[in-house]
């Protein structure tokens, strides 16, 4: 079996893992004995996606081989192949990075391969912090080094996140609250104490500033003014009292502003909405919401960092009926995601950045499960299954009430 996580290359052909699983542990190549220290695999992960000698070549882990080379027995279970999978998804590792993961047997032992693909927005940050490879170890990459990967990134193209707004100036972002908030939930501690960069330099390397000039992310996310820059990029939430959207409206609001705020003012909408009806019939009060709370903030966080704030003035839609809750999104599906593979973990990112900042800011936890979990939430809850329509210009969810 294989795993393949947002791949946008082609991989080692068979002939090819087998000339490098002979081969000395290098830029390219690496071993473990085994899957149980993830956090090694991870910065290997990391430096093998950062390609600091750019070479251009995926990097590989092949666990279950020593580190002379022979094999070390392991059994290569679809446990282990699926934990290893899961590591792009914990958002630890920042740009999520291309892999792929398979079962292969090479002279007779049985091994799992993770190949990693050279990003295109380096640097890859794994628990904020930088791993480069150097021959045949993995290291903390030095502040050239990390310059040296920003310069690489800014010759290719950009997602539009990622990409400078040239007519903005550093004084369109909200300074204090990256000062004081973004940039320590973005960068470890120890990293700040010794860190000797000035202001401009930690924007740059955080990917808020390209030349000098704040990105389209930056502007969104942090800006003073965010719907200045993208008109449509706030939330429309209405409360309907009935099931037609010609209903009388209960509730209005347009949630604009820092993306921060946006989330938490939908977070205290989503609390304020949900009814809960109460039982107390029976020994102890049991409590039954019409929605679950977390399978909503999934979908509507989903919602928002997916969506497209370029090409369009629309907002992201949270409409609340009497009978049912739909959350409307700008923008089609993006990439690889198709109708077939949409919720069940595959990932492609139309904004990186933005998806970066809310993990960073504590407001997305397992980037491609969102959907995955919100189903799981609604099921145990007694919600009928969301229903997903993908349209060319946006996509929609509609969940039920529970019965």
């Amino acid at each position: 079996m294989g795993f393949r996580v947002q791949a946008p290359m082609d991989f080692y052909t068979t002939a090819e893992l087998v000339s490098l699983f002979h081969s000395e542990e290098s830029h390219l190549v690496e071993r473990k004995r085994s899957g149980a220290d993830r956090r090694a695999i991870r910065r290997n992960i990391c430096a093998f996606a950062n390609d600091l000698p750019g070479l251009g070549k995926p990097g590989v882990i092949f666990v279950g081989v020593e580190d002379d080379g022979g094999c070390a027995g392991l059994e290569i279970s679809d446990a282990l192949l699926r934990d290893l999978a899961q590591i792009h998804s914990d958002g630890s590792t920042q740009p999520i990075p291309s892999i792929r993961i398979e079962q292969a047997s090479i002279d007779g032992c049985e091994v799992a391969v993770v190949q990693v693909a050279p990003s295109s927005s380096p640097p890859v940050q794994y628990s904020k912090r930088v791993w480069v490879k150097v021959g045949p170890t993995v290291q903390e990459a030095s502040e050239d080094e990390v310059q040296r990967l920003h310069d690489r990134r800014i010759e290719t193209e950009q997602p539009r996140d990622l990409q400078p707004v040239r007519s903005a100036s550093i004084e369109d972002l909200d300074i204090a609250f990256i000062r004081d908030i973004y940039i320590p939930a973005a960068v470890p501690d120890d990293v700040l104490e010794r860190n000797r960069r000035t202001l401009e330099q930690q924007l740059a390397s955080l990917r808020l500033l390209v030349d000098g000039y704040p990105t389209w992310g930056a502007l969104i996310t942090m800006g003073v003014d965010p719907q200045r820059w993208a008109p449509g990029g706030y939330v429309q939430f209405l409360r309907i009292a009935g099931t037609e959207i010609t209903d009388p409206i209960l509730d209005q609001k347009a949630l604009t502003g820092r993306l921060d705020h946006v989330l938490q003012a939908l977070d205290d909408l989503i609390r304020l909405n949900i009814l809960v009806r109460t039982d107390l019939t029976g020994p102890r009060e049991v409590q039954f919401p019409d929605y679950p709370a977390d399978a909503l903030r999934e979908l509507v966080r989903n919602a928002v960092m997916h969506r497209a704030y370029d090409g369009t003035n629309a907002p992201t839609r949270f409409y609340w009926y009497e009978d049912r809750v739909e959350i409307r999104s700008p923008g089609g599906l993006y990439g690889r995601i198709s109708a077939s593979n949409f919720g069940t973990g595959e990932v492609d990112y139309r904004n990186p950045l933005i998806a970066e900042i809310m993990h960073s800011l504590g407001f997305a936890q397992r980037f491609g499960l969102g959907v995955e979990l919100a189903r799981t939430s609604l099921a145990a809850n007694g919600n009928p299954e969301p229903r997903f329509d993908f349209f060319d210009e946006q996509v929609a969810v509609t969940v039920r009430r529970a019965p």
